[in-house]
């Protein structure tokens, strides 16, 4: 499908790969890999045509299509959002056009006979592409993506330009979901995605017929999706067949092997040295000197893998608080008419290693900021605990990062008793090495900027710290570092994020914030996943009991209540069953009349007629128009059915 033949990409003179060959296959689930700054999103780029390599070819299936998420620094303005989606039916929009354009034809008086039998055959084969494309379901696939995206049915009518940052990533990201293309190259899609989205996004990912080519730091996320592993190390790639677990099985070996092969290079390189130190003014010698000194020359170094992971960094010993760190009593926040929070009710302990976690939109921000004491609450009280010392991170906390400071001068100005060399080593696990320490705040990214936030975190003496979303930014070696941190972290800790892997090892709380209410779930994520599909029916009724609650209960009883799942499935489904089955009766129906008319405008007598045309052009339209929204309102009747019966199951 896409071969790669030979490519070099350079930047700031080194090379970042050099001829290395590559193909794509129909179906293949890739994870593109590497440490930060090997290329890996300058691929993507190459790859969809964004940037040309120095050197090499890529050889496309002609007519292939490319679905392309870029990292960030996407935006979408002048359309309402179900428009903006819309915009991603390429093949529909253009065949409607061109079936509205036949149309119009067919409805002019002068037109030769010899040409409207022409344009009826034209008319004949855009419908049959249509159908082939699934046009009739195609606004409600496009609804559908929208939703499970996290977006309400009361955004659909928004301007695009309303959204933040995040929401603006994901319409690029439902746009190419929408696009029915080939291959999707896809830079970090789960970064802006909350705990549903990102559960939808695996099962619609493990649905989808075409190929993944996946950047991501999100573990639990491509090893659901993907299946192969490619690697970009020291300027060359390699394959491994597997999920990413297996990969890191496989790098970790390699790594150890490479690292004894530089041990062994090392030793004769220095025993070499030595030779030619020792004998280097000896005549008798000189001929073996020379011949030592060319052996060394033509030794190809070994380059030492990166073990950053190795790297270990700590908080200051905070000092302790109270035995209740912060109180929130009958909260209420709201922006303008939209109520987020009314009557709440939380307490953080000593001790506390909290998860929020929730839909986009429900609060999670909010709640960390009231916290925080960064937004004002409307109502209630905010109580702090004795000797508590907060600190707050989140994304656009970076924006007040003083921009005439370098990286390391800004971490200098609240670090206390650590050695140049220890901030260099705390800057280098948050990925900025070298020369880099010595940038400019005001010429860094959004990303770079987020990470010297986190970075400062790290020093302050805080025992109540509270992250947003801290591993956005952060490759899977810089997550790792800060996980341990964060688990050996002696205070208490607030921590907003959709990553499940980072999660489960430091919290031992998790909030759900969904619909303006909180709920409690003591114990790590894992606990919290396990229940929290319980916690979303516990208020249904309908709700069958589970194998576990049932083995005790006798045949007899089981019966029962099995009759009486039965008659609650039919009572909650009777209603839906019905229109579902009126609907399909009128589909049939339309479906029938609408072969007819296409079948009647193809006749002789039909297309000599010219008012007889347009009459039946226009009735063929009006059939066609129903029967599109009758099938998109029993696609949403079908899907709302399936979900009530997947309660009884």
């Amino acid at each position: 499908m896409i071969d790669l033949s030979n490519i070099s990409l350079q930047f700031n003179g080194k090379y970042l790969f050099k001829d290395v060959n590559y193909k794509i296959n129909s179906g293949d689930r890739i994870s593109l890999v590497g440490a930060n700054g090997t290329g890996k999103s300058s691929l993507l780029k190459i790859i969809c045509g964004e940037i040309q390599p120095e050197s090499g070819k890529i050889f496309k299936r002609k007519d292939i299509s490319i679905g392309y998420l870029p990292q960030e620094n996407v935006t979408f303005k002048g359309k309402t959002l179900i428009k903006e989606a819309h915009l991603a039916l390429t093949d529909i929009l253009y065949l409607h056009e061109k079936e509205n354009e036949i149309t119009k034809e067919l409805s002019s008086e002068n037109i030769s006979e010899e040409k409207r039998e022409d344009l009826i055959n034209q008319l004949g084969e855009v419908h049959h592409r249509l159908e082939e494309l699934d046009s009739y379901s195609a606004s409600s696939k496009v609804e559908k993506i929208l939703l499970g995206l996290g977006f309400e049915e009361d955004d659909f009518e928004r301007m695009t330009d309303e959204f933040s940052g995040g929401w603006q990533m994901r319409i690029a990201l439902s746009k190419i979901l929408i696009s029915q293309n080939d291959i999707l190259l896809m830079d970090e899609p789960t970064n802006h995605l909350d705990l549903d989205s990102l559960e939808w996004l695996v099962n619609f990912l493990k649905t989808y017929k075409g190929a993944l080519l996946i950047v991501s730091h999100d573990k639990f996320f491509i090893n659901t999706v993907t299946r192969k592993t490619l690697e970009i190390y020291l300027g060359k790639f390699n394959t491994f067949n597997g999920d990413y677990d297996a990969y890191l099985k496989f790098k970790e070996e390699r790594d150890q092997q490479v690292a004894n092969q530089y041990i062994l290079q090392q030793k004769k390189i220095k025993e070499t040295e030595k030779f030619i130190e020792r004998f280097k003014y000896k005549a008798t010698k000189a001929k073996q000197v020379q011949s030592r000194i060319k052996q060394l020359e033509k030794i190809s170094l070994v380059e030492l893998p990166d073990f950053k992971d190795d790297i270990s960094i700590k908080f200051p010993d905070p000092p302790q608080s109270g035995k209740i760190v912060l109180e929130l009593k009958s909260v209420s926040k709201s922006y303008g008419p939209k109520i987020i929070f009314d009557n709440l009710n939380f307490l953080i302990e000593r001790g506390d290693k909290i998860a929020f976690v929730g839909p986009n939109g429900a609060g999670k921000t909010t709640l960390a900021k009231i916290i925080a004491n960064v937004v004002n609450i409307d109502g209630g009280e905010r109580l702090i605990g004795h000797n508590t010392i907060i600190s707050y991170y989140a994304q656009d906390v970076a924006d007040n990062l003083n921009p005439d400071l370098d990286i390391l001068e800004t971490i200098e100005t609240i670090s206390e008793n650590q050695t140049i060399g220890q901030l260099r080593s705390l800057l280098g696990s948050f990925l900025f090495s070298g020369d880099d320490v010595f940038k400019k705040v005001g010429i860094l990214s959004g990303g770079e900027k987020s990470r010297v936030a986190l970075a400062k975190i790290l020093l302050t003496k805080s025992n109540l710290i509270i992250l947003d979303e801290p591993t956005n930014h952060l490759d899977i070696s810089s997550k790792l570092i800060l996980q341990k941190a964060l688990q050996e972290f002696q205070g208490s800790l607030i921590l907003v994020s959709h990553d499940i892997n980072f999660l489960e090892p430091v919290v031992n709380k998790v909030i759900e914030i969904r619909k303006r209410s909180v709920k409690s779930f003591i114990g790590g994520i894992d606990y919290y996943i396990q229940k929290r599909e319980d916690f979303l029916f516990k208020e249904d009724n309908s709700l069958p009991l589970k194998k576990s609650d049932q083995e005790n209960i006798s045949r007899k009883e089981k019966k029962r209540i099995e009759a009486e799942q039965r008659q609650k499935k039919y009572e909650a489904t009777k209603d839906l069953v019905k229109m579902i089955q009126k609907l399909e009766e009128e589909i049939g129906i339309l479906e029938k009349k609408e072969k007819e008319l296409e079948n009647d405008l193809l006749q002789s007598e039909t297309y000599n007629n010219p008012i007889k045309a347009r009459e039946m052009t226009i009735e063929f339209n009006k059939v066609k128009e129903i029967l599109e929204k009758n099938i998109s309102e029993w696609e949403k009747l079908t899907e709302k059915l399936l979900l009530i019966e997947q309660k009884f199951n």
